[in-house]
């Protein structure tokens, strides 16, 4: 997929979470943010430091959705999430495994966490699949709040990186 690359999130990557703010874009995630929480995320995404990246993907010149890795402390051991959003028109394509792989790619390098957990929804085929083609292994189906205050059923999907 050389057409397909990942650029580090910046200001001008605000309008990528609008498009993302959908009902089909957050069926899996509890809805649709507010202009607030949209701003929050924005500004967590510019400032993770060292925590962790957040990138755009990149489709040829197509900016056709997000995908990023953060810590997240798990069950006692500091991790990190990765998590992504391919806008609709982009699904489907065999789009959505690369740009996770090479998000994967990029957390490995910084020799930092020994794994990568994904938590999508028990309900969302898709991200499901991914995690599968990833050689991701299916720890648990668990309870996860997200966003804060909606709790939701997700897989832990777990990859040694």
């Amino acid at each position: 997929m050389d057409k397909l690359h990942l650029e580090a999130w910046t200001e001008e990557c605000l309008f990528l979470l609008y498009l993302q703010n959908t009902p089909e874009m957050t069926k899996y995630l509890g809805g649709p943010e507010t202009e607030a929480q949209i701003i929050s995320r924005h500004n967590r995404y510019l400032n993770m430091g060292d925590t962790g990246t957040f990138y755009r993907i990149i489709f040829e010149t197509e900016t056709i959705g997000s995908v990023g890795y953060w810590e997240h402390l798990w069950k006692g051991q500091m991790i990190y999430e990765i998590g992504w959003a391919i806008l609709p028109d982009f699904q489907g394509k065999g789009l959505a495994t690369p740009a996770v792989a090479k998000a994967i790619e990029k957390a490995k390098l910084e020799n930092k966490h020994s794994y990568i957990h994904a938590f999508p929804s028990i309900s969302n085929p898709a991200s499901n699949a991914i995690c599968r083609k990833l050689h991701f292994t299916l720890v648990e189906q668990c309870q996860f709040e997200y966003p804060i205050g909606h709790f939701m059923q997700t897989n832990d999907w777990k990859l040694q990186i």
